[in-house]
């Protein structure tokens, strides 16, 4: 296009490239590594300034006028969006609830501690239908706290407010959620590309729960839990009983725990189906400009909270739905119940021979009475032998039941926050739970010189030391904070025998640095810390610098007592491309493995990049293997691993089995050996242009102190004392 062109009135921008066809770099190769997922928190996306820190912000909030203000909402209800009874606590619970609910104990991912429902795909997930309103409605909340009140934050106390209006002693609440600002887009929610696709596709057999794919917990795509109509919308209670059991469960909750938290969260509000399910508009992703990011609009609302159409399903559980009562029990165990439709056409059960008094008035008119209804989850309460028992508990002391649900929806609210350290407010709550991976105070009056000093004299190679404190740090997880050095929990079981932490040489490593923290009175958390920085000053000396670790004193050692063991089986690594390796074959691969983990351990592309590098030339590989140790200096923190990979005097060869050879191109002489997550730093663009950063001349200071910034990182990451 030419002057003449322009001059013509023709628009000098070429269009459509970008907006009819698909032309990402995956779209056009699909097998590429694909870094994004190491990008989810990039902080361009942040409104914020660079020096807040919400964790200060918040402890300045008006904590009780801001409860005051929930609690007025509560029965100040809209035009626009009308209130169940006048009251919205059902519909705070549930968006509480589902913020909560998405998260799953095997990777930490999903859950209300971000904020995440306000973005796609959550937002627009249809068992999430109609929850954009309460967020709307909590919009005045949040406008006058503003930056002292993270959305994630209000939401759950949202819920938590709503409980307590309606007459529950809530076990308490704590702030300190951070937001973010763009959507977890590479979360893995399922393969499915259909919503509400048969779960059949995300079982090995439907029949067998257990079979359900990792890290998934929902039983379809767009559900939080599971099928209120039954499993793949097939009413059978005792099959919907053991898909909730497993879902739970992938969702951190015993069977007391799903079958209080079923109950309580079913004692007040009510579903939604008193209309045509196909009437509504679409969901907030995909709707029109005009309704500003509000979705599933209904042309049959007419102002009446009764015309409200969200799961399809219709009706209250109790008959109060506004007053937290035993009512969800009177009405399950008091009636018999059989199966019939809802006005949308979803499957649910209705009681046979109801008395009059205990059906719940309309939502809308008081003076109209109408029928109360059960889900297929709630009749598993009934029909399995397991909840029964646990229900017939309730019903025996309501008391009983009261404090674990309270303490039910504290878990299921808090999960995610990881240990109490991080809780901020007047109402959190003192007792610690075995479920926040509590860790006593560490001390900090010992003479670290000293220490390194034992340390120094102690006889372990540089591998040795790296790689343990590396092993105790590497289970750290950002997505629900638990993890990490502090604690000292690589000594405890399970991880003491975790295959990727090569049981015998830890035994060998902890054998030397025990009685030296007991010597000390250092804690061995500290000890295994402060191993790993020795072992990297050694590495840099070698390497000619003189760069110091920092190190600050002050983990506790946990105890087998303070350990739920189960519940850290998920933390065990199934691979660990840092020490380059993996326990076994699995459907993805090494190097995407690598970003997983990563991306968990809040490390970014080029903190990855670094780590590997130092890593590999200080001869940490597990067991031993030669694979990636690029240099003829193990144990020197040099660039040699990048210098290697950049070097075109080499070529690399595919050996058939996973590995490759590094070979002189003039005399075919093999050097190295390498894997697939060694090479992946020279193949893929975006790895290759960092690892020519720090193969340059000039930039080997600069490796060792990226390296030095990272590993801090990695073995700080929870200490948030220290923040």
């Amino acid at each position: 296009m030419d002057g003449n062109d322009i001059a013509a009135g023709k628009c000098p921008v070429m269009h459509g490239a970008n907006t009819s066809l698909n032309t990402t770099v995956m779209d056009w190769w699909p097998s590429a590594l694909n870094l994004d997922i190491l990008h989810q928190h990039d902080t361009k996306t942040n409104p914020m300034d660079p020096d807040f820190d919400y964790g200060e912000a918040v402890k300045g909030l008006d904590f009780e006028a801001v409860k005051a203000d929930v609690k007025a909402l509560m029965t100040d209800s809209q035009d626009w969006w009308p209130a169940d009874w006048g009251h919205y606590g059902g519909l705070m619970i549930r968006l509480a609830w589902h913020s909560a609910g998405s998260y799953r104990l095997a990777d930490g991912r999903g859950g209300g501690g971000a904020g995440n429902i306000r973005f796609a795909p959550l937002n627009s997930w249809p068992d999430n239908g109609n929850l954009d309103k309460a967020r709307r409605l909590l919009w005045p909340v949040k406008k006058k706290y503003g930056n002292k009140l993270s959305w994630a934050d209000l939401i759950l106390l949202a819920g938590t407010m709503a409980y307590e209006s309606m007459g529950l002693k809530t076990f308490g609440f704590a702030f300190g959620r951070t937001d973010i600002w763009h959507p977890e887009k590479d979360t893995y929610w399922g393969a499915e590309r259909e919503w509400l696709a048969p779960s059949d596709t995300r079982y090995g057999d439907v029949s067998k729960p257990e079979t359900m794919e990792n890290p998934l917990a929902a039983v379809q795509m767009g559900l939080i839990y599971v099928n209120p109509e039954g499993v793949n919308g097939n009413p059978d209670p005792l099959a919907t009983g053991a898909q909730v059991r497993e879902t739970f469960a992938r969702m951190a909750m015993n069977d007391e725990e799903t079958a209080a938290l079923t109950a309580g969260g079913h004692t007040v509000g009510k579903a939604h189906g008193n209309g045509d399910a196909a009437a509504l508009g679409a969901e907030p992703e995909g709707a029109p400009l005009e309704n500003q990011g509000l979705g599933w609009m209904n042309p049959h609302m007419d102002g009446k909270a009764t015309n409200a159409v969200t799961s399809g399903v219709e009706g209250a559980w109790t008959t109060n739905p506004t007053k937290w009562d035993m009512g969800y029990f009177d009405l399950l165990f008091g009636y018999d119940w059989e199966l019939t439709k809802s006005p949308a056409g979803a499957n649910q059960w209705r009681p046979i021979d109801i008395k009059e008094e205990d059906m719940p008035v309309d939502a809308t008119d008081p003076t109209k009475r109408v029928m109360p209804m059960m889900t297929d989850a709630d009749m598993a309460m009934k029909v399995d032998p397991i909840y029964r028992e646990i229900c017939e508990k309730f019903i025996a002391d309501p008391a009983y039941f009261d404090d674990c649900f309270a303490r039910a929806w504290f878990k299921l609210t808090h999960r995610d926050m990881g240990p109490n350290t991080r809780y901020v407010g007047p109402d959190a709550p003192t007792e610690v739970l075995v479920w926040q991976d509590p860790v006593p105070a560490g001390s900090t009056g010992y003479d670290v010189d000293a220490v390194k000093a034992d340390i120094a004299a102690a006889g372990l190679s540089v591998a040795d030391m790296v790689a343990t404190a590396w092993d105790s740090a590497r289970t750290f997880r950002q997505s629900d904070y638990r993890g990490g050095a502090n604690g000292a929990r690589i000594r405890l079981a399970p991880q003491k025998d975790w295959d990727g932490n090569e049981p015998a040489r830890l035994a060998k490593v902890l054998a030397a640095l025990e009685p030296i923290a007991a010597k000390h009175g250092a804690s061995v958390a500290d000890v295994i810390v402060l191993a790993g920085n020795v072992g990297v000053e050694q590495a840099i000396k070698a390497a000619g610098f003189d760069v110091a670790v920092p190190f600050a004193p002050g983990r506790g050692d946990a105890t087998d007592e303070m350990t739920d063991a189960a519940s850290f089986d998920v933390l065990e690594p199934l691979a660990d491309g840092y020490r380059n390796w993996v326990k076994k074959d699995y459907a993805v691969t090494p190097e995407e493995l690598m970003l997983d983990r990563t991306q968990l351990m809040g490390l970014t592309a080029r903190e990855m990049t670094v780590l590997i590098g130092g890593m590999r030339v200080m001869g940490t590989n597990h067991g031993g293997t030669a694979h990636g140790v690029f240099t003829d200096t193990v144990g020197a923190l040099t660039t040699d691993f990048f210098v290697t990979l950049t070097d075109m005097a080499y070529k690399w060869v595919p050996m058939g089995d996973g590995t490759y050879e590094i070979r002189d191109r003039k005399t075919g002489a093999a050097k190295f050996t390498a894997t697939r997550v060694d090479l992946v730093f020279g193949s893929n663009s975006i790895l290759r242009a960092y690892a020519e950063v720090y193969a340059q001349d000039d930039n080997k200071e600069k490796f060792v102190k990226d390296f030095v910034a990272a590993w801090t990182k990695v073995m700080t990451a929870d200490r948030y004392d220290l923040a």
